[in-house]
C-alpha cells in the first residue's frame, strides 16, 4: 500500500512514509536527509530495517525540485534580468525539495 499523497483526515496534512516492516513512521527530516545525501537508505529507529527509496521515488524527487526549475528558468523566464530569473528559479528548487517528502516512496531493503 502507497502512502504517496494520501491526505491525513484527523489533522488535515500529509502522512508521511512509513516502516513497511513495522508501520512506524518516518520524520520530514530523516526522509529529506535522505534525499539529498545521494538517496542514503533510512534505518528505522523501532525494528532497525533499512529503507531504500525506490526508482519511482527518485524520479518524483526530481520532477518536484529541478524538473520545475529547469523548465521556468528555459521556456517562461518572465524577466529580463538574469538575476531574477535565477532567485525564482532557485526559490522553485528549494519550496519542491520542501515538499518531496511527503510524496517519495521506500521500500524495506533485504
Amino acid at each position: 500500500m502507497s502512502l504517496k499523497g494520501q491526505v491525513n483526515k484527523k489533522e488535515g496534512g500529509f502522512i508521511l512514509q512509513k516502516c513497511k516492516n513495522c508501520n512506524e513512521q518516518f520524520s520530514w527530516n530523516k526522509i529529506y536527509k535522505s534525499l539529498w545525501l545521494n538517496y542514503m537508505p533510512i534505518k528505522c529507529s523501532e525494528c532497525k530495517t533499512t529503507q531504500k527509496i525506490t526508482i519511482l521515488g527518485r524520479f518524483t524527487f526530481v520532477s518536484l525540485t529541478i524538473l520545475p526549475m529547469l523548465i521556468f528558468g528555459y521556456f517562461l523566464p518572465p524577466f529580463g534580468n538574469i538575476l531574477a530569473t535565477l532567485g525564482i528559479g532557485i526559490s522553485i528548487l528549494i519550496l519542491g525539495s520542501l515538499l518531496a517528502p511527503f510524496f517519495i516512496t521506500y521500500k524495506a531493503s533485504l
